[in-house]
């Protein structure tokens, strides 16, 4: 048995990439326009021509699939099979046989691993990093691949102080076997849709079709992240700001949240500290 098995087993681990296989069958075409819209809004730029982009913790492969659209040479790894399998499954669609777009499978916490990566024009990592089970490592690990005048694009989870220990309470018992599972899906499943359909009527719009608009993503499948992603940490922007200045990293694009959802930096490394 495997580490990441055994830490399922365990109640440690989420099967992300079980998620991602069902997101997959909801790809369209109008989910990845908006997808690399999204990409273009955060870093800034029209497309990747001539970059290498590392994605770490590719998941689904949506954004890999992206950057290597807008002309990136791709690096994906994911320390989870399926989401590697799932990553695999885009390129096979899209990209069949491409030299420029490499997919592994692999872990930011692997110090081994990493030094054999070398470094990136990007490096990129949506909400991965603080479900590794050693964040600040992982941060660490991340910030080492970006090049000189290289980018960091990252989210990590907003530090909400007890709401988030409740939070990750909330995860741990849904992880701890079919019987949490099934309790916490029965509590919070009907309070999301219920929620959806007030905010469907209150705002006079589709929230099912318009969540879409966040990064292409599928609400119903993110439903399922947020009880079961372990494991857990997360950051305040200062902490996070204040981690990559002492790295030499400056800060060129953040978009923040103010609730338990993921806080997004892009910062530009500008020495070799």
């Amino acid at each position: 048995m495997s580490t990441f098995e055994t830490e399922v087993k365990k109640g440690q681990r989420f099967e992300f990439g079980k998620n991602w296989q069902g997101f997959l069958t909801t790809l369209t075409d109008e989910k990845i326009k908006i997808a690399e819209a999204s990409i273009k809004e955060m870093l800034r730029i029209d497309d990747l021509n001539g970059k290498t982009v590392l994605d770490i913790g590719s998941g689904s492969g949506l954004f890999s699939l992206v950057a290597h659209k807008l002309g990136a040479k791709i690096h994906s790894f994911d320390y989870d099979p399926a989401s590697v399998a799932c990553t695999q499954e885009l390129r096979s669609r899209y990209f069949p046989n491409d030299p420029n777009w490499v997919v592994e499978e692999g872990s930011v916490l692997d110090e081994d691993f990493i030094k054999s990566l070398g470094s990136f024009n990007i490096v990129y990592s949506w909400g991965v990093l603080h479900h590794t089970g050693n964040m600040w490592v992982a941060l660490e690990n991340a910030a080492s691949l970006v090049k000189k005048n290289g980018t960091l694009f990252i989210a990590l989870y907003n530090d909400q102080g007890r709401k988030s220990k409740l939070w990750k309470k909330v995860k741990e018992f849904y992880c701890s076997g079919i019987f949490g599972k099934t309790i916490i899906s029965c509590i919070f499943i009907p309070y999301f849709f219920s929620k959806a359909l007030l905010s469907c009527v209150r705002r006079r719009e589709n929230v099912f079709i318009e969540y879409k608009k966040n990064r292409g993503m599928s609400i119903t499948h993110d439903w399922f992240d947020w009880l079961g992603g372990l494991p857990f940490e997360v950051a305040t922007v200062e902490e996070i700001f204040h981690f990559f200045q002492d790295r030499g990293f400056v800060l060129n694009n953040i978009k923040t949240n103010n609730g338990l959802g993921n806080n997004q930096f892009v910062f530009v490394r500008y020495s070799d500290e």
